[in-house]
């Protein structure tokens, strides 16, 4: 099996499943994670999966990819490309999708109905639903139950998107048809895109790295249905640590995207004097991202933000559909 993986949650999964078979995996990681999450791949590596930093030389899309990008950091539509090539080059290969498209988040919706349920036993009614977007599987898994009785018209939540500032999909996207991946070797699909050949700064720690957004959260987003926000890198990592200090646990950069507007939300209402349930998603462990915490403590992390200049070159090249 071949798959492509961002912080590396879904390729660990993957190599443990794929172990247990005795089956072989083949994990293209994007190459900034690749760096900056070196235990998480030696994870993968430990379950016997073979590890490529993406883009790599390994592809045809890859080392085309590096031509036009000398250099790059990578992003998870460089990773899918390659992972999608090697798969329907090699009989017997399959290749296993971990974000954004349907059916990912209809697997993934086993996360907010646990949450619901949870909730519910206690006769408690969230006001707030918050989650990190990147693909949007962690996101729409989330919010797919509470998102479902809002579609019926029987109960509201404000419920909000943060992705990051160097990669904002949502926030200064467009809704447009595009490339699922950057080689351009995958069906468009109408999303919120920032352009297939984006590729967002290395300084950014996690696994949000991608230049589009699930289609169905797209809908809801473009409908109204949900907002979405954007947030630095130095401002994550704040608020990861402070939630670290507070509740014993040292969360993911993903995650910690979640944790920064439930802080900024709950400050608001100690301000107000409203009172407001939030609820946010906190998944995965920061215990595979001490390289991004060691930049964080050291003041080596900045917060680059793409201009609006650089946004409009990709934009200009999007597929031209009628």
């Amino acid at each position: 099996m071949t798959t492509e993986t961002g912080a590396g949650q879904w390729g660990t999964a993957l190599s443990m499943a794929c172990s247990y078979f005795g089956l072989d995996c083949k994990v293209y990681m994007v190459k900034v994670s690749y760096e900056q999450k070196p235990f998480r791949r030696e994870v993968m590596r430990t379950y016997g999966a073979s590890v490529v930093p993406s883009p790599s030389d390994t592809t045809q899309v890859g080392r085309k990819i590096l031509a036009e990008h000398p250099g790059t950091g990578g992003s998870l539509g460089c990773a899918i490309s390659e992972a999608v090539e090697v798969a329907v080059s090699n009989p017997g290969y399959r290749y296993v999708l971990g974000s954004v498209l349907n059916q990912v988040l209809l697997h993934q919706s086993v996360i907010g109905l646990e949450t619901k349920a949870a909730l519910d036993k206690y006769g408690i009614k969230p006001d707030m639903i918050i989650g990190c977007a990147g693909g949007g599987s962690n996101l729409g898994g989330l919010i797919a139950p509470f998102m479902g009785e809002k579609l019926r018209g029987e109960a509201d939540y404000d419920i909000v998107a943060v992705e990051p500032s160097s990669c904002p999909s949502f926030t200064r996207g467009v809704y447009a048809y595009d490339f699922c991946d950057t080689g351009m070797i995958c069906p468009l699909s109408k999303m919120y895109t920032l352009g297939s050949d984006f590729i967002p700064a290395p300084n950014h720690a996690g696994g949000l790295r991608y230049h589009g957004m699930s289609p169905v959260l797209s809908q809801l987003y473009d409908d109204g249905l949900m907002r979405a926000v954007s947030v630095s890198q130095t401002a994550v990592f704040e608020a990861a640590e402070q939630f670290a200090r507070v509740e014993g646990i040292l969360p993911a950069p993903e995650s910690s995207h979640a944790i920064r507007v439930a802080i900024d939300e709950a400050m608001k209402c100690k301000e107000t004097g409203e009172e407001k349930t939030i609820v946010f998603g906190l998944t995965g462990t920061g215990y595979f991202d001490m390289v991004a915490y060691e930049k964080f403590h050291n003041g080596e992390m900045d917060d680059y933000i793409p201009t609006d200049e650089e946004l409009a070159k990709f934009r200009a090249r999007l597929p031209k559909v009628n």
